[in-house]
């Protein structure tokens, strides 16, 4: 499979306007929830022929209101072209059908987006290998399972492999590219490969570590903003207000390797030195400040509170607001590096 050339004036995000068609590949989508639809996405505007399948009806059945709402999103940021028919062309690549085994006919990529349970994933891995052919690549987008583990019962493991995107993929450029004990190279490349050509910025994993690269990261600070919101020191609107004007201005445009060499690596060891023994190093507790917030079933905006507190018509409009902003840091910092991609 070869990777699309590519085209710098289009975002990791967007597609070149229909009719610059190239060879489909068949992929088969299984869950269509907030990760699956945005994934079969991804490949419907990259132009493939795009299976899909969820045990819920009604999941089903909204699938294309939700990719058309997603385009709209993506249009009015200027990344896809402002047409019905463009629209129209994506949604003629997604199709969706009642049974699972009718999703994976023919396909050459399999991407599984079941809820995070590890023997449930498993089991769905096993199904999936014997309904397909021998060559297909079987794609797991969990964000915490190493995929030797979840394939430890597999009869071909050298065709299953991890592709992590993040939330929401038809909008994030980022998929980590995680291959297990048995994964083949040829798989890792294919991988690889699809991924570019939808557009997309793949990052090889070469040695498996729980949580992958980006979790480890995020967990590490996470874990520090909620020591020092325990402790008193500034508030949740604080910390974030801080975080978004600092942190994630900087590192939406280098990494945090790169910034510590713009610093100075001899600054960052006398930083390191004079700071690494009062930062927050526990291991085997919850935090006290989600802790309380878990006690009294505030789990976040999927409850209505968690640090914040939010209504139904509060949590639509920021969810667009924060896409709108992923969709602007998108056209800034990711479009030198992109491939476009279009569909038939």
């Amino acid at each position: 499979m070869s990777s699309v050339p590519n085209r710098s004036a289009k975002s990791a995000a967007q597609a070149p306007d229909p009719g610059q068609a190239r060879d489909a590949r068949r992929v088969a989508v299984l869950g269509l929830g907030t990760i699956g639809h945005s994934v079969a996405q991804v490949f419907a505007q990259a132009g493939c022929e795009v299976r899909c399948f969820s045990p819920s009806a009604s999941t089903r059945s909204s699938l294309h209101l939700r990719v058309r709402s997603n385009l709209r999103q993506l249009s009015a940021a200027d990344l896809v072209p402002n047409t019905e028919t463009y629209a129209d062309s994506v949604l003629q690549c997604l199709s969706v059908f009642s049974t699972e085994e009718e999703a994976l006919a023919g396909a050459e990529f399999v991407w599984e987006a079941a809820p995070e349970v590890l023997t449930m994933k498993q089991e769905l891995l096993r199904r999936v290998e014997s309904s397909v052919s021998e060559d297909a690549i079987i794609v797991s987008t969990t964000s915490s399972f190493p995929m030797t583990l979840m394939a430890s019962d597999m009869e071909l493991p050298g065709r299953a492999i991890v592709g992590h995107p993040f939330n929401p993929p038809h909008l994030i450029p980022i998929v980590e590219v995680v291959p297990g004990a048995m994964t083949t190279r040829d798989t890792t490349t294919a991988l690889t490969d699809l991924l570019r050509s939808a557009g997309k910025q793949p990052i090889l994993i070469e040695k498996e570590a729980p949580g992958f690269v980006v979790n480890r990261i995020q967990l590490a600070m996470l874990r520090e903003a909620w020591a020092i919101l325990d402790s008193g020191v500034a508030s949740a609107e604080d910390i974030d207000a801080a975080v978004k004007g600092t942190l994630g201005l900087r590192m939406a445009s280098m990494g945090p390797l790169r910034i510590a060499d713009f610093a100075g690596l001899d600054t960052w060891e006398r930083i390191f030195h004079s700071l690494a023994n009062d930062l927050d190093n526990s291991v085997s507790s919850t935090p006290a400040a989600l802790k309380r917030l878990i006690s009294k079933g505030c789990l976040g905006a999927k409850t209505g509170r968690g640090f914040y507190s939010y209504d139904h018509g509060e949590l639509e409009a920021q969810l667009q607001a924060r896409d709108r902003g992923f969709a602007e840091t998108v056209k800034l910092f990711h479009t030198a590096s992109s491939r476009s991609t279009t569909p038939h």
